[in-house]
């Protein structure tokens, strides 16, 4: 059966002309980099997707919908396809439009892999999620959610803070100026989120110490993947230890080059099985679909504090994700192939 299905890769990006960056010299940025530094470009990541997807036996083309829902409706009511694999994050610049491209999806009764709609409009509101993890006994920094054009602050949470915009997801608005020491610091990074971000903020108290990556797959009996660490020993003492929008994607950024995965973790056996039980719980609380990261922090002391639970999560080969799956034995094409068919199982058993 799975030599037959029909694929559809389904992606938004509405910049179709990537400029080659050949000209970056790493002696130009006054720092050793670690990385590759030539920028990406998506449209011929997706397009390697969907060869390596026809290579193990799919039917699969790629839709890039431009902007324009209209495009992804007469697609799929055209091409009917079997499956589709679900990559939008954003629909016209607003990350919130990303549950509503999902919905489209439903409503036309095409599976999809990933997470429906209500749960990842639930996840990328971050304040929300914490409000859930702390009422199931979960642990999660404390924390403030603030509305637009509110400064006022009880000193009920304790410096340093990290101020983020509170429905973004992928790092955005999450800069070294994020994390603040006192009030006046965090008055300047409330106002810029609500500038720059145009949404309200969510402040909470800074963890010190490791950042942890757990990567699940599965909706009956799902599978929690070797941890992989962001190792923080190379940053800068101008840099805080986190993972910034710098770190995860502008490769000229020297904080992209100082988070260097480890994977697995080394950790102590029971603080390894504590951060996966949690990281678990989490999952099943959000009631994510398929896959999903779930992003810890780690105290010097071996305490772990949910940060995010991410649905749908990048599954680059050799990154992230896929490289926890690598790390568990399930190559990047197998790994491909288990999200397809627990996406097309919800098609078998409606």
């Amino acid at each position: 059966m799975t030599n037959k299905l029909k694929v559809a890769v389904v992606f938004n990006e509405t910049i179709t002309d990537y400029p080659q960056r050949n000209d970056i010299k790493a002696a130009d940025l006054g720092f050793k980099p670690y990385f590759d530094i030539e920028e990406s470009n998506p449209l011929e990541e997706f397009e390697s997707l969907v060869t390596v997807l026809n290579k193990i036996g799919f039917d699969a083309y790629s839709i890039n919908i431009l902007d324009n829902i209209e495009v992804l409706i007469e697609e799929l009511n055209n091409r009917k396809p079997d499956i589709v694999f679900n990559f939008i994050e954003i629909y016209n610049d607003n990350a919130r439009l990303e549950m509503n491209v999902a919905g489209v999806l439903d409503l036309l009764q095409i599976p999809f892999t990933g997470s429906g709609p209500v749960v990842l409009a639930n996840c990328q509101n971050k304040t929300f999620v914490k409000r859930l993890l702390k009422s199931a006994g979960l642990p999660t920094p404390d924390f403030l959610f603030f509305d637009k054009n509110n400064f006022e602050f009880d000193n009920c949470l304790n410096f340093p803070l990290i101020v983020k915009p509170a429905f973004e997801d992928a790092s955005t608005g999450i800069e070294n100026e994020s994390i603040v020491a006192d009030e006046q610091a965090l008055i300047t990074r409330l106002k810029y989120v609500y500038t720059e971000h145009d949404q309200p903020a969510l402040v909470e108290e800074f963890i010190d110490g490791r950042e942890l990556n757990v990567s699940i797959m599965g909706n009956e009996n799902p599978v929690v993947f070797p941890i992989s660490e962001i190792d923080f020993s190379k940053m800068p003492k101008n840099l805080f230890n986190i993972v910034s929008y710098q770190a995860k994607w502008e490769p000229e950024h020297e904080a992209y080059h100082k988070t260097r995965p480890i994977c697995p973790a080394k950790l102590p056996k029971e603080v390894t099985e504590k951060v996966k039980e949690i990281a678990l719980k989490a999952y099943k609380l959000m009631e994510v679909r398929d896959y999903a990261r779930v992003d810890i922090r780690l105290t010097k002391d071996f305490k772990p504090y949910i940060l995010e639970v991410n649905p749908n999560p990048h599954i680059d080969e050799g990154v992230g994700f896929m490289r926890s799956a690598d790390a568990y034995g399930l190559p990047y094409e197998e790994a491909l192939r288990k999200i397809i068919m627990l996406a097309y199982e919800r098609k078998v058993n409606n």
